[in-house]
């Protein structure tokens, strides 16, 4: 599976972003789905998360009531929708597939992973 995450750029305090997750060479719907960032100098971490069945989900505290995690079986493509952004928000965002249907905040559990994009929150 080749994933490849758009989306990311400039963005003001309290604005939205939505990032995008596209996936190649296989289908997801096996796949539970993870957003996950990393802000320089610290440590990659878990964002949010969507199973591969029943579209439940699972948000890091931070983040939970201002971003969204979705997907779309069809188009094969996985969503992040990030609103009331913050400036701790800003980081490279990755998406990642895990094997099973049940989400995992372990980066360790994650066996593809996309190429990140930049999100960078201004005040």
């Amino acid at each position: 599976v080749q994933l490849q995450a758009s989306g990311g750029g400039l963005v003001q305090a309290g604005g939205s972003l939505r990032l995008s997750c596209a996936a190649s060479g296989r289908r997801l719907n096996t796949y539970s789905m993870g957003w996950f960032r990393q802000a320089p100098g610290k440590e990659r971490e878990f964002v949010g998360g969507i199973s591969s069945d029943d579209g439940s989900t699972l948000y890091v505290d931070s983040v939970k009531g201002r971003f969204t995690v979705s997907r779309d079986h069809a188009k094969n493509m996985v969503y992040l929708q990030m609103n009331n952004v913050k400036r701790e928000d800003t980081a490279v965002y990755s998406c990642a597939a895990s094997s099973g249907p049940w989400i995992s905040p372990t980066v360790a559990r994650y066996v593809y992973w996309g190429q990140g994009t930049q999100v960078t929150v201004s005040s």
